[in-house]
């Protein structure tokens, strides 16, 4: 692996945590204006706390010059499964210790946000360096788009399940 991508991924890990940690507030910040509440958290819900992952590194890879898609072209796929790898961490982890100990602690909360940032990452570093993703990258694409538009629908008209609900 060159220096210049991991400098690279590690300045997508702090750009995501920055932009995901401040998506936090913004809803609020707005004044709860729908639009807004479409890409930041409007509740305390595990999948409102999804989106502070997902749209900052989607963002994060919709921004990357032509220049770094060209000298690394297996990038932009590595990233999309970094995001769907992100996007399953979130709830997995926050799951598998509230099951354990039958009730949540926001400090463990915050940390399974960097956590999934920081593996998030590291596998995208590691395909864009196989290149394994490219092989399904439209796949990974259209799951985005789809997950996209859930995130947008689902804000809105949450399904009365724990998964969209703010646990307790």
């Amino acid at each position: 692996m060159n220096k210049k991508r991991i400098v690279l991924m590690i300045t997508g890990t702090l750009f995501v945590s920055l932009v995901g940690t401040l998506s936090h507030f913004v809803y609020d910040w707005s004044g709860r204006q729908p639009v807004v509440g479409l890409f930041t958290p409007v509740n305390e819900s595990t999948w409102e706390h999804i989106k502070l992952l997902f749209f900052p590194m989607l963002l994060f890879t919709l921004l990357l010059p032509e220049k770094i898609k060209k000298e690394y072209p297996c990038l932009p796929s590595a990233l999309a499964a970094g995001i769907l790898a992100g996007f399953c961490l979130i709830p997995v982890l926050f799951y598998t210790y509230t099951g354990i100990l039958g009730y949540h602690i926001s400090f463990l909360d915050i940390a399974i946000f960097y956590i999934s940032v920081i593996l998030a990452f590291s596998l995208s570093l590691r395909l864009s360096v196989s290149c394994k993703a490219e092989k399904i990258k439209m796949l990974l694409y259209l799951l985005i788009g789809i997950i996209s538009l859930l995130f947008f629908l689902f804000t809105f008209y949450p399904p009365a399940i724990a998964l969209f609900q703010s646990p307790v």
